[in-house]
């Protein structure tokens, strides 16, 4: 294995083999030994700081019993991710591009984010996220059985939770648009359920930021669109993505990129209601106000 910078493709290589060697049961120090290499190499390569050869990453795969469209995956990843990277962008054109969202979302130490008409994806109570994709669903994909819905659901509650309840310090700054919350979503129990969630997450959380972008806000220039940027604390350079209804996941993970989409969050933030005020119209709405 050869030491490299760390891009996007290595990070999500290394996501992804970290992932498959935990389901595995495996050691890092056994995945070593595996291939012949010192424990410090697997953790490089989980880590997103290295690359191994073909060869290499078929053993590995071997050791941990992976088969099928999640080995093909494995190995395109690992050809990606041994190729010198021109572009400003990356898109994941991959099966399981959803896992491998996740699998950055929850490594991030702090997540900045800005929706406008929804509410912020960790944010959605179980039954909003229901009904977000039963309205989705045979629009943006084919329509699926009930056992298929299911999993798309416990899909979405498993990214929360392991984000949302990782025992690892982390900060969370959310925007959103007041019509986000007036939106009534499934049914009128499902948004009021939605509008309570968000109530007990402000309450009970210090790490969740949540502001609301008033109707009356003097201006808005994140208009039209939703976007976040992930940070790493130090481990890499922050990823940034702009939310799409339909296609794959393109991120941005040039630092002029990233730092253009932070300056945006951080003025869209400026002309947002602060904590309290964001928990008052919260109350308000929930009034009827």
């Amino acid at each position: 294995m050869a030491r490299a910078r760390q891009t996007l493709e290595r990070r999500q290589l290394g996501l992804t083999l970290r992932r498959i060697r935990e389901e595995s049961g495996k050691s890092q120090q056994a995945a070593a030994e595996a291939i012949g290499r010192v424990r410090s190499r697997i953790v490089e390569l989980e880590d997103g700081k290295g690359t191994l050869n073909q060869e290499d990453l078929s053993k590995l795969l071997d050791f941990y019993d992976v088969s099928g469209d999640e080995r093909e995956t494995a190995l395109a990843l690992g050809a990606q991710a041994r190729k010198r990277q021109r572009g400003r962008t990356y898109t994941d054109l991959l099966p399981g591009a959803f896992q491998r969202f996740a699998d950055l979302e929850a490594s991030a130490t702090e997540i900045s984010s800005y929706e406008s008409g929804v509410i912020p994806g960790l944010l959605q109570s179980p039954a909003y996220v229901r009904a977000v994709i039963e309205e989705c669903d045979g629009v943006w994909w084919d329509a699926t059985t009930d056992a298929e819905l299911e999993q798309r659901i416990a899909f979405r509650l498993d990214r929360q939770a392991r984000v949302l309840s990782s025992s690892e310090p982390r900060s969370f700054r959310f925007v959103f648009t007041e019509d986000s919350l007036r939106a009534v979503v499934g049914s009128q129990e499902t948004w009021q359920d939605q509008i309570d969630h968000l109530a007990n997450l402000i309450d009970s959380r210090d790490d969740i930021a949540v502001q609301i972008l008033a109707d009356d806000a003097k201006r808005n220039p994140g208009r039209g669109g939703g976007f976040t940027v992930f940070d790493f604390g130090g481990k890499g350079s922050p990823v940034g993505f702009f939310t799409a209804v339909f296609g794959p996941s393109t991120y941005h993970s040039d630092e002029t990129d990233t730092a253009t989409m932070l300056r945006g969050f951080r003025e869209i933030q400026s002309l947002a209601l602060d904590r309290d005020a964001s928990r008052g119209l919260i109350d308000k709405i929930s009034k009827g106000g």
